[in-house]
């Protein structure tokens, strides 16, 4: 919705009109004061009137794709821009041709693009639940990609009866790969480094050195 303009002797007496022309509380509006009030001399010549204008608040959903469509088009993509509200969060799903420099190297450029976009949305909101940003269903594929990784990587260090060491990941990437593997039953996972080198260390649990020494005996040659 357009903002609605009002003056005032005051700005609280020009906030109180738009507030009964939109019929709605305080706190469902963003106000903007445009001029405070100033008294003229001896309060009567000159007198300046408070102006404000006032709008709905848009729900974070909205704020959220309405930030990102500026963006790419800011950028000059042709894009299409959609949101819902999921169970843990704020889906905002952008599609389009070449959007290739949106993802940038390993989502480097979405994961930057998805902070702004939580940082300028909730100044205004209370409402602090996550806003993720994908495009075209990168976050999916890398998903489901570094979740393979996590089992790969599981079998190598338990097959070599010690730690194995992946490469720096961002956090959240980090995070997949020890949900992944949070209920393994032969291997642990913690993070080791400093950002933005942190990687992840997938170590065998105590006992699995000795079941691997015990295999390859039995699968060598020599006897």
């Amino acid at each position: 919705m357009s903002w609605l303009e009002k003056r005032g002797r005051t700005v609280d007496e020009a906030v109180a009109a738009a507030l009964e022309e939109l019929a709605l509380p305080e706190d469902a509006v963003e106000i903007e004061v445009l001029a405070e009030g100033q008294k003229g001399l001896l309060g009567r010549w000159g007198v300046r009137e408070a102006h404000v204008r006032v709008r709905p608040r848009r729900r974070k959903v909205e704020a959220a794709v309405a930030f990102v469509r500026d963006v790419t088009r800011t950028m000059g993509l042709d894009a299409q821009v959609e949101g819902r509200e999921v169970a843990d969060g704020i889906w905002v799903e952008i599609r389009g041709r070449d959007l290739g420099r949106l993802i940038g190297r390993r989502g480097r450029t979405l994961d930057a693009l998805q902070y702004l976009v939580n940082l300028v949305v909730a100044r205004r909101h209370e409402d602090r639940r996550p806003v993720i940003v994908d495009v075209e269903g990168y976050r999916r594929r890398r998903r489901d990609a570094l979740e393979d990784l996590a089992v790969r990587m599981a079998l190598r260090a338990r097959r070599l009866g010690r730690a194995v060491s992946l490469g720096p990941m961002a956090a959240a990437e980090r995070r997949v790969i020890h949900l992944a593997l949070q209920d393994h039953p032969e291997v642990s996972t913690h993070s080791e480094g400093e950002e933005p080198l942190r990687r992840v260390i997938i170590t065998p649990r105590p006992g699995n050195g000795a079941a691997v020494a015990e295999r390859r005996r039995h699968d060598s040659p020599i006897r």
